[in-house]
């Protein structure tokens, strides 16, 4: 958790103080845009990280855990109440670090940084890779990869559409992912967690 944090402080400075490394970010944004896949593709990946899209994805898995997790325990599972916690954490880390960066756009405007769908993707399809996961049966073990590389490959789409579009710079995008990996590891955590607790045993009659 702490790598990304440190990337995370490290791209702002740069961000803010218009370093090298921001330099580097709009030659990459503009060779990105000059190659980008027809405008329909770009902006169909782009539109992945809306929260009409994302959380629909999300809370069909917040569900089915929920719902797997109560045959188990009466109580949520942990993974649903971390989720529903990181999920909220977005905007509210999101929208002050916009307000305090006002990094102009690549077509107009401010306050691009960092990149709220590119953060809405992370944390979404991420929780709901995570949240299924452990319900996964056995004898599908392909599914054990695929679910996780799948999440990966869809929050790259989204900030490559993002970049395509001329909506963010790519430093925007690094910069939501450094701020979501946190969040999804505080998502495993709580996985783990309700793993171990389902395999405890119950308590034996007239047990304290």
């Amino acid at each position: 958790m702490v790598l990304p944090l440190l990337l995370f402080a490290a791209v702002t400075w740069q961000v803010t103080a218009g370093g090298p490394l921001a330099e580097g970010d709009k030659r990459l944004a503009r060779e990105m845009r000059e190659d980008a896949p027809p405008t329909a593709l770009a902006e169909f990946l782009a539109d992945l990280g809306n929260i009409e899209v994302a959380l629909p994805v999300l809370a069909a898995a917040l569900a089915y855990a929920w719902v797997r997790g109560r045959r188990r325990s009466r109580r949520p599972p942990p993974a649903v109440a971390a989720t529903a916690a990181a999920m909220a954490a977005v905007p509210l880390l999101v929208a002050p670090l916009k307000a305090l960066t006002g990094r102009p756009g690549p077509l107009d405007g401010t306050g691009y940084f960092p990149s709220g769908h590119a953060a809405t993707a992370l944390v979404a399809y991420g929780a709901a890779a995570l949240l299924v996961l452990p319900h996964v049966r056995a004898r599908l073990r392909w599914a054990r990869w695929a679910l996780p590389a799948a999440a990966a490959l869809v929050c790259a789409a989204v900030g490559a559409g993002l970049v395509w579009r001329g909506y963010h710079w790519p430093l925007d995008v690094l910069g939501s992912w450094c701020l979501g990996v946190p969040l999804l590891a505080a998502v495993l955590a709580a996985s783990r967690a309700s793993r171990g607790s389902g395999r405890r045993r119950p308590d034996p009659p007239g047990g304290s």
